[in-house]
């Protein structure tokens, strides 16, 4: 049963293992904070130390913007009129904080990590889950990190009946520190790609990270799985964990057939999830985004809710900005947005949404340097030029560093001519050249890694919407 939580002075003190040294126990904090710019009347500012900042050097800014009380590894000599609560570890106290509000809470917790379609994943499951009149609370943004998830499970306190959140990683132990906070009732795992694969050497290493999200899954935990991915499947069968697949496998708990791929207009498929069947029309764009999907209705069934009281709600999805957003610009061009990220998994799937989109022009693609991908990166960038050749592209833009020079040698050698290429080092240099490059009728795709800025590209073609 969920049920709010009310944040005492007291309370917090006993979930931290800190003292209360100076303030009342009774006192009710409106909320947590780590960010003296944002924190609003009546929070608790928690002063975390990093690398390259001590927050406890801007403890008098806190007070002054409004925080009822501070919990810290040192207590301040001054600032006699303010709570303060002394811990060992700021950080192990705020992620401790969460644990417990998250235990205190009642709600049921979804967790979703995979190396694609993680915040599609999160947003589908928690509109599903809300469509069928439930209360529920979403990691906003990308708080997925060892400090973003305790600061997001910790709204819990306002009361909700599920909590939908995101797990990110780039080294290994790190999702095991997330769901050792989370304590997730669903764990959904969508794919394995070439995100992060050069902090870990292969994409198998990437697998084995993530597949902390199994570990010590309790004889309730439902484990969500993508039948589709062998990977996956390989680590889940070896955990022993009991899995709810999805997919278009034969044997997928949650299975799509029947599949029409519209590419960035949607995609149709008959779905099957226990004894229910229904026909829907996914409006998010591609095959990759009806796996996410379908791992959604997947989660979305472990906590309850059934198939037919999500199909409408599945017809009502829309992309997250940035994440494949189609805009029909007055010039005639239609530009789908998605440059909020980019590896190469997304990128070939992005590719292939494209070439299924109709389009009475030219397919464009603005593809920007990804990231993180080590030695590996200049093979991974040649195979993602070789894939846009494939995917019928008449107009290449590549932008970014060096690796994206063998993205220019793979689409040459994929067939592209060298005229079809433009090739830009950063993004202002392509956002500044795009409008004489495209044509009505043309279809833009935008995709690069955040670090690249491709959204710059975007913004610039959407500017004249």
């Amino acid at each position: 049963m969920a049920r709010a939580v009310v944040l005492t002075a007291g309370m917090v003190a006993e979930a931290t293992g800190g003292r209360l040294v100076r303030g009342d126990r009774t006192h009710v904090f409106a909320g947590v904070s780590i960010d003296t710019r944002t924190l609003g009347p009546g929070t608790l500012f928690v002063a975390l130390r990093g690398d390259r900042f001590d927050a406890h050097a801007f403890l008098a800014d806190a007070v002054r913007a409004g925080a009822a009380g501070l919990l810290v590894d040192t207590a301040p000599d001054a600032m006699d009129a303010t709570l303060v609560i002394v811990v060992d570890d700021t950080l192990v106290a705020l992620q401790a904080l969460a644990g417990a509000v998250r235990r205190a809470s009642g709600a049921r917790v979804v967790a979703i990590t995979g190396s694609a379609g993680k915040t599609t994943t999160k947003e589908v499951t928690a509109d599903l889950l809300g469509s069928a009149g439930l209360r529920v609370h979403r990691t906003r943004g990308n708080l997925n990190n060892h400090i973003g998830l305790p600061l997001s499970l910790i709204e819990l306190a306002a009361g909700f009946d599920v909590s939908v959140v995101e797990l990110g990683m780039n080294h290994a132990g790190e999702i095991r520190t997330l769901v050792a906070i989370a304590d997730p009732d669903v764990r959904v795992w969508t794919n394995v790609g070439d995100a992060h694969v050069g902090h870990f050497g292969s994409r198998e290493a990437v697998a084995d990270a993530k597949a902390e999200i199994l570990e010590h899954a309790g004889p309730s935990t439902v484990v969500v799985a993508n039948a589709d991915d062998p990977l996956v499947m390989t680590r889940v069968r070896a955990h022993g964990v009991r899995a709810l697949t999805f997919g278009e496998a034969p044997a997928a708990d949650v299975r799509a057939t029947t599949v029409v791929d519209r590419g960035f207009d949607g995609v149709d498929a008959h779905i099957a999830s226990g004894d229910e069947t229904a026909d829907v029309h996914v409006p998010l764009p591609g095959r990759a985004n009806l796996s996410n999907v379908l791992a959604a209705i997947a989660a979305v069934g472990a906590c309850g809710v059934s198939l037919a009281r999500v199909v409408p709600g599945v017809a009502a999805l829309r992309p997250v900005a940035r994440r494949g957003s189609s805009h029909a610009l007055a010039t005639g061009v239609r530009v789908i947005d998605d440059s909020y990220n980019a590896s190469p998994a997304a990128v070939d799937a992005a590719l292939a949404t494209l070439a299924a989109t109709p389009a009475t022009g030219r397919r464009v693609a603005v593809i920007g340097e990804m990231l993180e991908l080590g030695s590996l990166s200049d093979a991974l960038h040649e195979a993602c030029g070789r894939a846009a050749a494939a995917a019928g592209v008449s107009l290449l833009i590549a932008v970014g560093g060096a690796p994206v020079d063998a993205l220019v040698r793979g689409a040459m050698a994929g067939g592209l001519p060298a005229g079809a290429i433009h090739r830009f080092t950063d993004s202002d240099d392509a956002a500044e050249a795009i409008g004489r490059l495209v044509v009505s009728g043309d279809v833009v795709l935008v995709k690069g890694s955040r670090g690249t800025r491709t959204d710059r590209v975007a913004d610039r073609l959407l500017a004249v919407a």
